[in-house]
C-alpha cells in the first residue's frame, strides 16, 4: 500500500477571495434550489486560563420544528452540563444566569437571547450573547456584547480574560442536495463561503456528482460518486494546507444510516505532513489546529436508493473518533488546489 502523502500530487489549481454574501447572490447555487437546513451546530473551544489551566467547552445549538435548545458541556463530566431547551417561542425570550457545580473550578454561566436573531439553523447570528465565566474569570464569549454591558456586569480592573481557541465545529444539515456554509480557518483569516452540492450528470440524481465550492470557485468536482464515495483533496487557504476529506458512502450502501460527512481540517505548518499522520494530541502545540465538519443526510439522494436504505439521523459522535472511523482509512486520490 502507497504512503498516504505519495497520493498527493504537485498540480495547484489558484482560486480568488471572492465572497458570497448570501446564497441568493451565490453563483453556485441556482435561485430556483434551496440549501439545505441545519438541525444542530456544535463549537468545541479550548479554554487556557491565566494559571494556565486547561477547560474544554463544547457548545451546542439545535432546533426542530417545535423545539429549540442550548447546551454547555464542561470537559467529560456530565454533572457539568448547562442546558437550555424550551418551545421556540420561548426559547427566543430567554435570559438569565446559572452556577454550575464542579470539583475542580466555579463556573458560572450568562445569557441573553432576548434580541437574539436567526437565519436558517438554530445558531443565533446576532444580537445576543453567552458568556462563561471560569473561577472568576472570563473564559468565552459568544455574540456581540457591548463593551459597556461587559464592563458593567462583568469585568472589572482586576478581571483576567482567557485565551480561547475554537478547536472544531461540527454541522448536522438536512433536507435537500445543496449544503452552505461559512467558515474561518484561522484568527486573522477571512470568512469563506463553503458551498457542496450534489447533482446528476442526467436528469435526477442516477449518476450523481460531487461538487465543493469555496468562494464561488470549485475546489473538487467527482464524478461516478457511486464509485468514488470517499477521498480528499488538499487546498491552499489563507496561507495554510487545508485537508478537505469526504466520505458518501453511507449515502449509497449503509441501510442504517444514510448520512455522508465532510471535513476541512488545516494543518499546523506549511511543511508539515498530512495531518492524521501527526499526533492527534500534542500537548506542548501552541499553534491550534481548526477542522469543520459537516454531517449531510441526503433526502433526495436517499429516495433513489434502494428502499432498504435508511434515513435515520447521525449521531452525536466526537470528531476525532469520527474522522478515524469513517474519512481517514479510505483515501481514493489527493490534489493540491490553491485558494
Amino acid at each position: 500500500m502507497r504512503d498516504i502523502v505519495s497520493c498527493f500530487s504537485e498540480s495547484a489549481i489558484d482560486v480568488s477571495h471572492s465572497s458570497c454574501s448570501s446564497y441568493s447572490h451565490n453563483a453556485c447555487i441556482s435561485p430556483s434550489l434551496t440549501p439545505s437546513v441545519q438541525n444542530a451546530v456544535s463549537c468545541f473551544y479550548k479554554i487556557t486560563l491565566s494559571t494556565r489551566k486547561q477547560i474544554l467547552a463544547t457548545v451546542s445549538w439545535s432546533k426542530n420544528h417545535t423545539n429549540q435548545g442550548l447546551s454547555i458541556k464542561f470537559g467529560n463530566d456530565p454533572s457539568t452540563c448547562f442546558k437550555l431547551g424550551t418551545h421556540t417561542r420561548f426559547f427566543r425570550k430567554m435570559k438569565g444566569s446559572k452556577l454550575i457545580e464542579s470539583d475542580t473550578s466555579k463556573i458560572e454561566v450568562f445569557w441573553d437571547l432576548s434580541s437574539a436573531k436567526y437565519e436558517l439553523g438554530p445558531e443565533p447570528v446576532e444580537g445576543f450573547y453567552v458568556l462563561v465565566m471560569v473561577d472568576s474569570e472570563i473564559g468565552l464569549i459568544l455574540g456581540d456584547i457591548g463593551e459597556e454591558t461587559l464592563t458593567k456586569k462583568f469585568k472589572t480592573s482586576s478581571t483576567s480574560v482567557a485565551k480561547v481557541s475554537l478547536v472544531s465545529r461540527q454541522e448536522h444539515c438536512s433536507g435537500n442536495t445543496i449544503y452552505a456554509t461559512k467558515a474561518r480557518f484561522c484568527d486573522t483569516g477571512i470568512q469563506h463561503d463553503i458551498v457542496i452540492k450534489c447533482s446528476g450528470e442526467t436528469e435526477g440524481l442516477r449518476n450523481p456528482v460531487l461538487s465543493v465550492y469555496i468562494d464561488k470557485k470549485t475546489v473538487i468536482r467527482v464524478k461516478r460518486l457511486q464509485w468514488n464515495f470517499r477521498g480528499n483533496q488538499t487546498v491552499f487557504l489563507d496561507g495554510l494546507l487545508i485537508d478537505l476529506l469526504w466520505d458518501v458512502h453511507d449515502w449509497f450502501f449503509n441501510p442504517g444510516s444514510g448520512y455522508a460527512v465532510f471535513m476541512f481540517r488545516t494543518r499546523s505548518g506549511m511543511d508539515s505532513r498530512l495531518w492524521l499522520e501527526e499526533k492527534l494530541v500534542q500537548k506542548e502545540q501552541e499553534r491550534i489546529e481548526f477542522s469543520l465538519l459537516i454531517y449531510a443526510n441526503n433526502a433526495f439522494l436517499l429516495e433513489e436508493a434502494p428502499s432498504s436504505m435508511g434515513t435515520s439521523s447521525p449521531e452525536d459522535l466526537d470528531p476525532v473518533h469520527v474522522s478515524l472511523s469513517r474519512v481517514l482509512p479510505h483515501y481514493i486520490n489527493g490534489d493540491y488546489t490553491f485558494i
